[in-house]
């Protein structure tokens, strides 16, 4: 799929010098794929502040109950 997008050029070439790619269009698209996995990886990091804890749980004597 064609899109015509106006990128900062010295954000892209950066980027690409950077990177290591080939190609600058590999360049947006992993820059695309780290972008994604960052907000997901938050995403997950909310949840993870939200799970309620059993402060008398005692894993020990849990392993033991085997």
């Amino acid at each position: 799929m064609a899109t015509n997008l106006n990128i900062d050029p010295k954000l892209l070439e950066e980027a690409y010098t950077v990177s290591g790619l080939r190609t600058k269009r590999e360049t947006v698209n992993l820059a695309l794929i780290e972008f994604i996995k960052r907000h997901k990886q938050k995403d997950i990091l909310k949840l993870i502040n939200s799970v309620e804890y059993d402060k008398g749980y005692d894993y020990k004597e849990a392993r033991n109950k085997r």
